[in-house]
């Protein structure tokens, strides 16, 4: 049955304040493949949807049908900075600058020196990964990026297409690297992962990248991988974002730029012809973009007078639209009073002003 926005939104609103206190508002959101992660403003976390490999951090292994929650729960009561979540995994920071994580850890993604190799394959507690000093936490399909206060880059986790830039590819299973590793020394200012390549800034405005790039998702002008970083473009660049096949950037001038996988209209561009890759940089809105998250096959950003625009795959509804009829170009689905946005593998989340 569709439902249009206003009902879902008044349904979303009222699940929330039911299921995780409703007093606080919430600050931060972050989907992951098939789970979302959500902070209020008292530093709490709470988390909903899939959970096999323990990505919701209750002590649960959801694994049998539904497989998960359909309802908000609180994980964290307090002190929670920053969260992030990734395919099967979820991470989050503590207000002493600890990493912690949960979830997946068969390709070595949690960070915490094991690979686990038999089902449920995860942890379903928080674990201290990082004991200080982390201000930026980036989770990919199944790797992650941290980024320390010394502007230092470290990777974790899959490393088959070369997306954790150490200069190495890992092509037979664990795949991975199961501790954190320093790939940058300084300068880096801003992480994205995506689901097997990855994006940086450094501190001159520059956009480094490396991993998977069957689509051109790296932006080089090629479709090869690359297991270093490389650089594409030179300054300007200040919010990227990585879904599984593509990536987004916001200039400093508020232009939206895309490059990547386009099967479904997600880098918003009018077009979607095979076999559809873009694999340089293009300019898709020319000012005013102030946010920007990037999904499975889908694409969200925010405009400076609040409104939500969204582009790409919506054979689940995750655009928003009261259709189920995916777009190759932006659509307006919330007119203002948007103020964060987070992209998941088939839904999307946001924040309005009011806190809900």
């Amino acid at each position: 049955m569709k439902t249009n926005l206003g009902k879902l939104a008044v349904l979303v609103v009222g699940l929330l304040l039911a299921f995780s206190g409703g007093a606080q508002p919430v600050t931060k959101i972050a989907g992951g493949q098939s789970h979302s992660l959500f902070l209020k403003s008292d530093g709490s976390l709470s988390a909903m949807g899939y959970n096999y490999f323990g990505q919701l951090g209750d002590g649960n292994y959801d694994t049998a049908s539904p497989y998960g929650t359909n309802q908000p729960q609180q994980l964290v009561t307090s002190n929670i900075t920053a969260i992030t979540a990734g395919g099967g995994h979820s991470l989050f920071l503590k207000s002493d600058g600890s990493l912690w994580a949960m979830g997946d850890n068969r390709y070595g993604q949690l960070g915490d020196g094991i690979f686990i190799s038999s089902a449920p394959y995860g942890v379903n507690v928080p674990e201290q990964i990082v004991a200080n000093g982390i201000t930026n936490i980036a989770a990919g399909g199944a790797y992650n990026l941290i980024l320390k206060s010394d502007g230092s880059l470290w990777a974790m986790g899959a490393n088959n297409y070369g997306q954790l830039g150490d200069g190495t590819f890992i092509p037979t299973f664990p795949y991975g690297v199961n501790l954190p590793e320093q790939i940058v020394a300084n300068g880096v200012t801003n992480i994205a992962a995506g689901g097997s390549h990855s994006l940086f800034v450094k501190s001159d405005g520059g956009l480094w990248a490396m991993g998977w790039n069957k689509y051109g998702q790296l932006g080089d002008g090629t479709t090869n991988n690359i297991n270093n970083p490389k650089w594409i473009v030179t300054n300007g660049v200040k919010a990227i974002a990585a879904g599984q096949d593509h990536s987004l950037f916001i200039k400093s001038d508020g232009s939206l730029w895309a490059m990547g996988y386009n099967s479904v209209g997600q880098l918003g561009d009018g077009t979607h012809i095979s076999p559809y890759i873009v694999n340089h940089p293009e300019q898709i809105v020319a000012s005013n973009v102030t946010a920007i998250a990037a999904g499975r096959f889908h694409s969200l950003f925010i405009k400076s007078d609040g409104s939500l625009w969204a582009m790409g795959d919506n054979q689940y509804g995750q655009l928003g639209d009261g259709t189920y009829n995916s777009i190759n170009h932006p659509e307006q689905i919330v007119t203002n009073g948007v103020t964060a946005i987070a992209a998941g593998g088939g839904h999307s989340l946001f924040i309005k002003s009011d806190g809900s």
